[in-house]
């Protein structure tokens, strides 16, 4: 069975994107590609249809990361074949857990930076939209470090089904 797994953010062009994107490299160079299935989307629809914004795009690719994107809005009836809803920030959370048909799919929500020991208090990814590429630089190193602990999260729950 596949795990699946969806990151979220508010309009699914900067930080779900990239958080897609480099947990995507990440399970890849885990060799469970073919285990977890990894996409995004947004709490809004404002965007959707568009590609990634210019800014992700640039940084993703300046650190090694490829991929194409197009923005769509996260729909309820998604909670059933998903594993884990990944939130960038607690607004994204709270949102997704009110949208969430069952306790248990609302359980299913969690901070992407809960993953990243070093994170402190602060769990919320800031959003970069409105400020400079230094924003997108710190969404990213963000994104990297939570990764870590998102894999190993996962890849417990992979191996255990397979055992």
């Amino acid at each position: 069975m596949t795990y699946r797994v969806c990151f979220v953010c508010t309009g699914n062009i900067c930080r779900s994107p990239m958080a897609e994107i480099v947990f995507r490299a990440r399970v890849a160079e885990a060799g469970l590609d073919g285990l977890v299935e990894v996409d995004s989307a947004g709490t809004g629809g404002w965007h959707e249809g568009d590609g990634a914004d210019p800014r992700t795009a640039a940084v993703l690719e300046e650190h090694g990361y490829a991929g194409g994107h197009t923005a769509r809005q996260f729909q309820p009836s998604w909670f059933s074949r998903l594993h884990l809803v990944i939130a960038l920030d607690s607004g994204h959370l709270g949102a997704l857990r009110r949208l969430a048909p069952t306790e248990q799919d609302a359980q299913k929500v969690r901070l992407l930076r809960s993953y990243d020991p070093a994170a402190g208090e602060d769990l919320d990814v800031p959003d970069p939209y409105y400020g400079g590429m230094d924003g997108f630089e710190e969404c990213l190193e963000m994104v990297e470090a939570a990764s870590t602990g998102l894999l190993a999260a996962v890849r417990e729950h992979v191996e255990g089904r397979a055992a």
